[in-house]
């Protein structure tokens, strides 16, 4: 029987990252857990493509934008559960126990992983538990944080929408917090922007566009903005 889960990472000039991603994916494969990596790149100019191509991936191209190429990956995937990751998302080695145990006691369910930010600053780990809080209480997980979907609950909610922005808010709000489940396996992701723009300015300018989306904004107004 083939692995379960097809691992999708969308891409843009992310040669920074995406090893260290990858690298993370090791304990999966000897697990038996992982079928295939998809990159999904939207036209990157670094080694992105390069490092796919070396790590064995199924390389996926296409116009630029996250939700589109979160799709793609999706079309190409063939895994009976797909796992979106960011390119500058690393899982921690436990992610394996925890996403068997996931597919085997809940196999209607979706599931995110607890968010780390790779920073030794105070706010990382307060603004992280914020964020892992509003996962518990509200089913809003970031982006960030990965998300591990059966192939047939994917196809059930119709996937990702091609949004400019708040792709990752809408398919969670389409699976719905009880059928979202948060993994102790931590996601570590980069800081960089939040050091670029500053943590404080950072998160609140992040929590008033989602504020702003659920109260009706639409995703083409807001991505014009954050842009």
């Amino acid at each position: 029987m083939p692995a379960p889960i097809s691992i999708i990472i969308p891409t843009l000039n992310a040669g920074g990252d995406l090893p260290a991603c990858i690298d993370s994916l090791i304990p999966g494969i000897e697990a038996g857990l992982i079928r295939e990596l998809v990159i999904s790149d939207g036209g990157s100019n670094d080694a992105t493509r390069l490092i796919a191509e070396g790590a064995g991936a199924d390389l996926v191209t296409g116009e630029p934008g996250r939700a589109a190429q979160l799709i793609r990956g999706a079309e190409a995937a063939r895994g009976e559960w797909l796992l979106f990751l960011h390119a500058d998302t690393a899982l921690s080695r436990d992610w394996t126990e925890r996403v068997a145990d996931h597919l085997e006691s809940r196999p209607d369910k979706a599931a995110v992983f607890s968010l780390v930010y790779r920073s030794d600053a105070r706010m990382a780990k307060r603004i992280a538990s914020r964020a892992n809080r509003r996962t518990r209480w509200l089913g809003l997980p970031y982006g960030d944080q990965g998300l591990l979907i059966p192939r047939k609950l994917y196809d059930e909610i119709g996937g990702y929408d091609d949004i400019p922005l708040m792709e990752d808010v809408r398919i969670v709000q389409a699976i719905g917090r009880k059928r979202l489940a948060i993994l102790s396996a931590e996601a570590r992701t980069s800081a960089a922007k939040y050091e670029r723009d500053g943590w404080r300015r950072r998160s609140w300018k992040n929590a008033w566009l989602i504020t702003r989306y659920l109260m009706g904004a639409s995703p083409e107004k807001l991505a014009r903005e954050y842009r």
